[in-house]
């Protein structure tokens, strides 16, 4: 059995690709990339696939039989990309695909849900066998900032009191391996979250504790969480987007007490605390 995996050099990519490889070796493991250079290390079969080159992505696909598709990154482009692989996934035989949804896609108010959403109905109307894994955030969306708030003296964002029911990229990796190796998934949609929620007052209060300085959390409205990244250096197109996913939490669009994550992939997800004190170790 066949299976292969776009965006195999992202950070969910090769996270899956190596979990992958420790449940059932690299022989039968295709990552699809859009630069091949950048996926020698995977030590896997590489193949060229750009979603914006729809002609070739059928003969990569040849002789695949089961597709993660890892939701594209190019925000506003997704639906027409996503649907050129679903196209090429038909034409290849392709048996199944997995994809990388979004929590309760088809209710958030999170600008990135129509794309998913659109995406999960052309995986159901492709008659291709199908399970659909709506992830929620990932802590790391969080915790890549703490260095920035370590340097500040404070942690900022427009989340309010809203909680946060992230996991570890891993957690989301080893749930992606789950369903790609194992039966009974075929048809499914599965809203996947962490375990323990938490509000970014609460992040800021660990980032605290770990560092041993005091770095209070600072609520900011939107727009001037947005004009803040902005003068950080966010760029001027993507800071307003990191504003609005903040404001989409302060209304409990990142919450959710499922337990299914930690139950399909069979432990606990990862604690926020050690999420924190993985990127504080990083970058000591």
């Amino acid at each position: 059995m066949k299976i292969a995996i776009t965006g195999a050099t992202g950070q969910l990519g090769r996270l899956v690709v190596e979990k992958l490889k420790e449940q059932i070796g690299a022989k039968d493991i295709i990552a699809l990339v859009r630069n091949t250079e950048k996926a020698q290390s995977l030590g896997v079969e590489v193949r060229a696939f750009d979603y914006n080159q729809p002609t070739g992505l059928a003969a990569a696909l040849e002789g695949i039989d089961r597709l993660l598709l890892i939701s594209a990154n190019e925000i506003g482009k997704r639906t027409a990309q996503h649907q050129s692989v679903i196209d090429a996934a038909k034409v290849a035989g392709v048996k199944f695909v997995a994809y990388t949804s979004l929590l309760r896609a088809d209710e958030s108010t999170l600008n990135l849900a129509e794309e998913h959403l659109a995406t999960e109905n052309l995986i159901k109307d492709s008659e291709l066998e199908f399970t659909i894994l709506r992830n929620g955030w990932y802590t790391e969306n969080y915790t890549g900032s703490i260095t920035g708030s370590l340097a500040a003296g404070a942690y900022i964002g427009s989340a309010a009191e809203g909680k946060i029911a992230s996991a570890s990229r891993a957690d989301f990796a080893d749930a992606a391996v789950a369903i790609l190796t194992g039966e009974g998934h075929e048809g499914k949609t599965y809203e996947l979250a962490g375990d323990q929620a938490y509000t970014l007052a609460d992040l800021a209060s660990e980032v605290s504790k770990q560092s041993g300085k005091n770095i209070p959390y600072h609520n900011l409205s939107e727009q001037e969480y947005s004009e803040t990244l902005i003068k950080f250096g966010v760029p001027d197109a993507f800071a307003p987007m990191i504003a609005s996913w903040d404001v989409a939490a302060s209304r409990g669009d990142l919450y959710s007490d499922d337990k299914t994550l930690s139950q399909l992939i069979g432990h606990p997800t990862t604690p926020l605390s050690e999420t924190v004190k993985t990127e504080l170790a990083a970058n000591s």
